[in-house]
C-alpha cells in the first residue's frame, strides 16, 4: 500500500477509532462501566447512568481490577481518580454521540438531501472522536505511568481475554 494511501483521513479516522474503540475495551480500567450505561441484558439500553451509579459500578470494577493486577494501596489511590476523572469527561460526549446519530438520521429521512449538513455533521463527529481520543489515551498514559510492566501485560491479557470477545462474537 502507498504512503499517500495510508494516510488519508478516512484511514487516520479508522486508526483513532480503532484505538477509542480498543481503549474503551479497558473494562479492567471501569470504561466498561461508562460505555455500557444501565438496563438490558449485558448493561445495554438503558439509557444514561446517573453520575452515582457510574461511580458505584467504577469502584466495583475497579476493586477487581485491583486484586487481578494486584495493585499496591498507593497504586490503588492513583488510578481511581484516572478513570473516575476519564469517565466524567467522557460522559457528556456519550450524549454527543447519541444526538449526532439523531441528526444523521433526521437528516437522512428529510426529503431534501443536505450535504452540507451530511458534511458539517461529519466533521463535528471527527472533532468528537478526537476529544475522546485524546482524553482516552491521556488516562492510558496516566494509568500506565502507575503501574508496572507486568501489571501492564496482566491488564493487556485481560483485555485481549474479555474485551476482545465483544467486537468478535460470531467467530
Amino acid at each position: 500500500m502507498s504512503q499517500t494511501a495510508q494516510n488519508t483521513p478516512r484511514r487516520s479516522f479508522f486508526r483513532r477509532a480503532a484505538m477509542v474503540g480498543a481503549f474503551a475495551g479497558l473494562s479492567g480500567l471501569g470504561f466498561g462501566a461508562f460505555a455500557r450505561g444501565r438496563g438490558g441484558p449485558g448493561g445495554w439500553g438503558g439509557g444514561p447512568m446517573d453520575p452515582a451509579e457510574l461511580d458505584k459500578r467504577l469502584d466495583r470494577m475497579l476493586k477487581h481490577l485491583y486484586v487481578e493486577i494486584d495493585a499496591t494501596e498507593a497504586q490503588q489511590e492513583k488510578l481511581g481518580p484516572i478513570v473516575k476523572s476519564a469517565a466524567k469527561d467522557l460522559r457528556p460526549m456519550r450524549k454527543e454521540m447519541r444526538e449526532a446519530r439523531l441528526k444523521a438520521m433526521d437528516l437522512f429521512t428529510r426529503d431534501h438531501v443536505d450535504r452540507a449538513a451530511f458534511e458539517k455533521l461529519r466533521a463535528e463527529q471527527m472533532a468528537l472522536a478526537e476529544r475522546a481520543s485524546k482524553r482516552l489515551t491521556e488516562a492510558l498514559a496516566d494509568a500506565a505511568e502507575v503501574l508496572t510492566p507486568l501489571q501492564r501485560k496482566l491488564l493487556a491479557e485481560r483485555m485481549h481475554r474479555f474485551g476482545g470477545h465483544r467486537w468478535h462474537r460470531r467467530g
